[in-house]
């Protein structure tokens, strides 16, 4: 009720001073009207009832809106009053969440200092128990330095005892021990390895011999060994003479003419043709079954069928060039290398014509190549190409390995070819397997029975040196070379050496021959231990 109070006195005032002023506004006008001496006349009466009844008129209004601004106020101040009491009543109601949300925090605040304080008796604690555990430490420590002092007096007093005992120091003892621990370490490592080996060539074995048994069963030939000395038979007994001529004339002008030797013996209607150069020997049988058939033997008529047979064995060497490139399906070859190629038809290695040896070796290499998914021309193009240095040996100095690389280097082969030509005899490092399967199919077409023949020097040095490299090793009583050179059986002393050292002896023999040795194939080493007891009945 304060607030509408105070409202309508307010509106109270507002009135009256209203009527107060009408009433000094119309005393005002009337004093101005009335004159300075009479009575007023009746207009003026009539003029001053006109100005007060406009004047109550005005009052009424006045008051009229002082009513209406005073109802207006009045709502105003109960709406503002209704306000404030709703606004009384949020905030107590605000009040009252406040309260009820600080005593929860009060709580929760009461709650975590009791869970920090327990944390914290519980961190002394343990912190007590470390610094307990931590003394305990140390005085375990301070036993065990005690306890590792009196142990290293003791060890030393008992080394001091064991040397004078053993008659050995320190030093001695353990080199003694590094020795026998070394020892047992190679023989268990001898029996790791020969296990892991035995593994590997079972299945490698298996393998290899899958992939050389049907590259050598696809290109399997027929090899006739060749020599430096070539027969042409003759029509009859008869044509001896005219070749030999009036005083030896024609053979004599036939050796010089062709550089090639001509035997005539006792044979019957067959002279024979000797000389270390096979084309050249070619070249002369050509000559001289020219000569027999045409009947006409002397001096110009040799050097006219010379020339005429030089030429045909040119065309015979390119020809039988251009057709190893056909059988093997290589194109693109430098005319230069097909022609060396061809010269190899007449050259010969310890009896294998070096021409059927390349085709074999390409034929070889290209199956290997395509049972290990590789490039089989390339493969084929090494091993046609890896002894053409053999057509210039006698007229270059030098290994025909090197000689071969150097000769298709300079006619465009690649890298990868020259490789495989200039280490197919290990005279570089080998380094691509190009170059290892052109070493294999090399040893496969010259290693097979029948293929190849050597002298009987150098055969016998061979086998001289087998037996001297394996006598070379302690322990080893008897050496016997076998197979013409393809086994050796080492007869060692039981009791010197036990079956680990053999299996030792077997792979260093066979390891120095790889090194020292050249040889077509494989070459077993086999080491015999036996044991024999004997006792005498009386």
């Amino acid at each position: 009720m304060g607030p509408l109070v105070v409202v309508l006195s307010v509106a109270v005032l507002l009135l009256t001073f209203g009527m107060i002023a009408t009433l000094l506004l119309v005393v005002r006008r009337t004093s101005g009207l009335a004159p300075q001496s009479g009575k007023p006349s009746a207009e003026q009466l009539q003029a001053v009832h006109e100005e007060l009844e406009q004047a109550r008129q005005e009052a009424g209004e006045i008051r009229g809106k002082a009513e209406s601004d005073a109802e207006e106020i009045l709502r105003r101040s109960e709406a503002a009053a209704e306000s404030a009491a709703r606004m009384r009543r949020e905030v107590e109601e605000e009040g009252r969440i406040l309260k009820s949300e600080l005593k929860e925090l009060r709580a929760d605040l009461e709650r975590r200092e009791s869970r920090l304080a327990e944390r914290e008796e519980r961190l002394d604690e343990e912190a007590r128990r470390q610094a307990e555990h931590q003394r305990k430490l140390a005085e375990d420590e301070t036993r065990l330095a005690d306890r590792k002092a009196e142990l290293l007096q003791i060890e030393d007093e008992r080394r001091a005892l064991l040397e004078r005992v053993a008659g050995l120091t320190a030093a001695q003892a353990k080199a003694e021990l590094v020795r026998e621990i070394e020892n047992q370490a190679k023989r268990e490592a001898t029996l790791i390895i020969r296990e892991i080996e035995g593994q590997a060539r079972k299945e490698g074995e298996k393998r290899a011999a899958k992939i050389v048994t049907l590259a050598v069963q696809r290109v399997a030939a027929e090899q006739t060994a060749e020599s430096v000395v070539s027969v042409l038979h003759l029509p009859g007994d008869e044509m001896k003479g005219r070749i030999i001529g009036r005083e030896g004339r024609n053979i004599r002008a036939f050796e010089s003419t062709t550089g090639v030797n001509l035997i005539i013996d006792d044979t019957p209607e067959a002279v024979l043709l000797s000389c270390f150069d096979p084309v050249r020997r070619e070249t002369a049988r050509l000559t001289l079954e020219k000569l027999v058939l045409d009947g006409r033997i002397h001096p110009q008529r040799i050097e006219e069928a010379h020339e005429r047979s030089r030429a045909e064995v040119q065309d015979l060497c390119a020809r039988a060039g251009e057709d190893a490139l056909v059988e093997l399906g290589i194109t693109d070859m430098h005319p230069e290398l097909t022609l060396l190629l061809g010269q190899l038809r007449y050259r010969t290695s310890y009896g294998q014509n070096v021409l059927k040896h390349l085709i074999e070796s390409a034929h070889i290499a290209g199956i290997m190549a395509a049972e290990l998914k590789l490039d089989q021309r390339l493969m084929k193009r090494c091993a046609l190409l890896h002894d053409i240095g053999k057509a210039l040996t006698h007229e270059v100095e030098g290994s025909h390995a090197l000689i071969g690389a150097e000769i298709a280097r300079r006619y465009g082969e690649s890298e990868d070819v020259v490789h495989a030509i200039e280490a197919h005899h290990n005279e570089v490092e080998v380094r691509t397997v190009e170059a290892v399967l052109t070493q294999a199919a090399d040893a496969i077409s010259g290693s097979r029975p029948g293929a190849r023949r050597e002298s009987l020097e150098a055969y016998v040095k061979r086998l001289e040196r087998l037996e001297e490299i394996a006598q070379s090793y302690e322990g080893v009583e008897k050496v016997f070379a076998m197979q013409a050179g393809r086994e050796i059986r080492v007869m060692v002393k039981p009791d010197a050496i036990d079956d680990i050292q053999a299996q030792v002896i077997a792979r260093d023999v066979a390891k120095q021959v790889e090194e020292e040795l050249t040889y077509p194939g494989q070459i077993r080493i086999t080491v015999v231990r036996e044991s024999r007891a004997t006792e005498f009945a009386r």
